[in-house]
């Protein structure tokens, strides 16, 4: 406890008694009676062999009970294990190789480390290191291809995570990094530690193919990033149709039904080969399993079919479908829960292009904005 405040009173022996009250306040200093403490008591790591020197092998982590003078900065100093100094430590307690490493020379070194804390007299600590010299990578990494569908308004497009590379390596102890050509940085980023990509504002509609690659420190391997951006027209929101499907979340439709989904509904709707389908969000129904899918077909000559006709050619179609997924509801309009015929119910679909929602699996990634429906009667 740093501190006691205290409210002291005085009352005299006079009739009536009379009083005033004081407040003392009591400051606790500290004295330096902690050490400092490692997490976890002991350390094991491992390096590969032939890494350069430099390389980061352990972060040692210090707390200290004593305020913040009596605590840090620390000093750390390797006391024993290193007489040939193969390793090095810097003031922010990081273990670095100060040789390359052969695994045929020694497999294994023990280190004895200390930590002095800034107070005075200074209280010190000590942790062992294990340290292990590993034969280094022999697989290369492995990464899966990703596409990803972007579906934003009219250069409104804000931004964000829009995938995730995934990417594995039979070495147990490699460590994935990801890099991409520094000619795309100004439109796209890549996280070197996750694979997460990351789209910057204002893209433009067209198709991206991006120079990803993944390193294990020692091979180098590409990876297939093609980027497909579709940038809606307001005229596509006056002639959409919803299709509800059941008990199915927008992770499972995007990496397990969109692209068949997507082919058979083609199949239906399409009055010729040269028409454009548009999907242009899926989104959860709340308090539900249910996921609805918004889609427009644009003609060849540029306009859009009315949704009455594009219904009449999902419900003949329905059965063939469902064949793919199930359907829950097609849907024109939703006026349930409104007293008003359906003739009279007037629907407005209004998108928020800033909030986007990215669906991603380790093949496809769908991103797209949420969308609010709105009705009220006419009668």
């Amino acid at each position: 406890i740093s501190g006691y405040s205290l409210v002291v009173q005085a009352r005299d022996s006079g009739t009536p008694p009379l009083s005033s009250s004081v407040t003392v306040n009591v400051d606790i200093s500290d004295v330096n009676d902690n050490s400092p403490v490692f997490t976890p008591a002991n350390y094991t790591a491992v390096i590969q062999e032939n890494k350069p020197v430099g390389t980061s092998i352990l972060q040692l982590v210090v707390t200290d009970k004593d305020s913040f003078h009596n605590g840090p900065p620390f000093t750390f100093t390797i006391l024993t294990g290193n007489e040939e100094e193969e390793f090095t430590l810097d003031p922010h307690g990081v273990l670095r190789s100060a040789v390359i490493f052969k695994h045929m020379v020694s497999t294994e070194y023990v280190l004895c480390v200390q930590a002095k804390d800034s107070g005075k007299p200074q209280q010190v600590s000590h942790t062992y290191v294990q340290v292990r010299v590993i034969e280094e990578s022999i697989h290369k990494p492995t990464a899966i291809p990703l596409e990803i569908f972007i579906v934003t308004m009219e250069d409104d497009f804000p931004g964000g995570v829009i995938g995730k590379i995934h990417a594995t390596d039979q070495d147990v102890y490699d460590v994935l990094t990801y890099t991409l050509r520094s000619e795309q940085k100004s439109l796209f980023k890549v996280n070197s530690h996750d694979g997460k990509i990351i789209a910057l504002g204002g893209l433009d509609n067209g198709k991206y193919v991006l120079n990803v690659s993944v390193s294990d420190g020692r091979f180098q391997v590409p990876i297939d990033v093609v980027v497909h951006v579709e940038q809606l027209l307001h005229e596509m929101l006056q002639n959409t149709v919803t299709i509800r499907f059941e008990n199915v979340s927008p992770e499972d439709f995007v990496g397990l039904h969109m692209h068949g989904f997507r082919r058979t509904l083609r199949n239906a709707v399409l009055s010729q080969k040269q028409d454009s389908l548009h999907i242009i969000s899926i989104q959860p129904v709340a308090g539900s399993s249910q996921l609805d899918m918004l889609f427009a077909v644009q003609m060849h000559s540029g306009g859009f079919y009315k949704p009455a006709y594009l219904i009449q050619k999902l419900t003949n179609a329905r059965r063939h479908l469902e064949n793919v997924i199930r359907i829950s509801a097609i849907l024109e309009k939703n006026c349930s829960g409104l007293d008003c015929q359906e003739q009279h119910c007037e629907q407005s679909l209004s998108i928020d292009s800033h909030s986007l929602m990215t669906y991603s699996t380790a093949r496809i990634s769908f991103v797209c904005p949420r969308f609010y429906r709105n009705v009220r009667c006419m009668c």
